[in-house]
């Protein structure tokens, strides 16, 4: 057992001597894409989609895009996430690069940010035909803050009709992978927190005001959503560790929905979502992976 274990921490501390995960810095520096088209659904600056399309013909499968950044207005959004978006529609997809009002922009909050993220995942109902979007083929993919909203938007057709974010009809997304996300607002707010502060959370759900804010904003506590969920992270993700999407994926099979995980060697929070990196390349096979299977 001793030998064993030995040679698990050797293994583990020379694979950490050679990582060199990608820094915010990185993400953030990346070159911008410039969309296909813009689609305002509302009249505040962030209320607007980039749409990505492949050169192939249509209809095309559908990925909903969802940039993270701690909810924070800080981080631009649009512009860090326009490499991955260009690379999947390079691969045949239509890709939905969602921009929604973040905390310190007039709106953001609860129910803003939320309505925000449900009014452009709708949103492509109308688009689709103008576009050539098969919207029976869905795929959310969400980065950080963005991969909770994305799990939250595969879960809408759960909330209750008493919810100010209940809308009937919800589109149905059919899969969802979370890169580094919190789908356990409650129970893993405090991991969260390590890296973007206390804050967010609480403000993006209103919980100082509401004593059910998890109820309609947890993806959590509106299980079991129907759609098929893959939790990855890097295995240095300081934001969101590997243990968090394990522990989500075990609560949402117990529910009864179909979740896997994984965990990318030498790959941190950033990797994931920078479109030159051998941690993207993986996320891109997922997503190949997953969209095979909505047929």
């Amino acid at each position: 057992m001793r030998r064993w274990l030995a040679a698990v921490l050797g293994a583990f501390t020379a694979s950490a001597a050679q990582a060199e995960p990608a820094t915010v810095q990185a993400y953030m520096s990346q070159p911008q894409v410039k969309a296909d088209a813009r689609i305002a659904y509302g009249p505040a600056p962030a209320q607007v989609v980039d749409l990505f399309l492949p050169k192939t013909r249509g209809p095309h499968p559908v990925v909903i895009l969802i940039h993270g950044g701690c909810y924070l207005a800080e981080y631009r959004g649009l512009a860090e996430s326009s490499g991955v978006a260009a690379d999947l529609a390079r691969r045949g997809y239509a890709v939905w690069n969602v921009e929604y009002r973040k905390l310190g922009e007039p709106g953001a909050g609860y129910p803003g940010t939320f309505l925000d993220v449900a009014e452009a995942v709708d949103r492509l109902r109308t688009e689709g035909p103008k576009y050539q979007l098969d919207t029976r083929r869905v795929l959310a993919l969400g980065h950080s803050a963005g991969g909770h909203l994305a799990l939250w938007a595969a879960s809408r057709a759960r909330l209750p009709r008493s919810s100010p974010l209940w809308r009937a009809d919800p589109l149905p997304i059919r899969a969802v992978v979370s890169l580094g996300g919190i789908g356990d607002l409650k129970g893993q707010a405090s991991v969260f927190g390590g890296a973007c502060g206390p804050e967010p959370i609480p403000q993006v759900i209103g919980l100082a005001t509401r004593p059910d804010a998890y109820a309609d904003t947890s993806p959590a506590e509106l299980l079991p959503s129907g759609a098929r969920v893959v939790m990855i992270s890097g295995a240095f993700d300081h934001v969101m560790p590997p243990f968090t999407g394990w522990a989500y994926v075990q609560r949402m099979r117990k529910a009864g929905d179909s979740a896997d995980v994984i965990a990318i060697p030498d790959a941190g929070h950033f990797d994931v979502m920078i479109p030159t990196t051998a941690a993207w390349q993986v996320v891109a096979g997922v997503v190949g992976r997953e969209m095979a299977r909505l047929r």
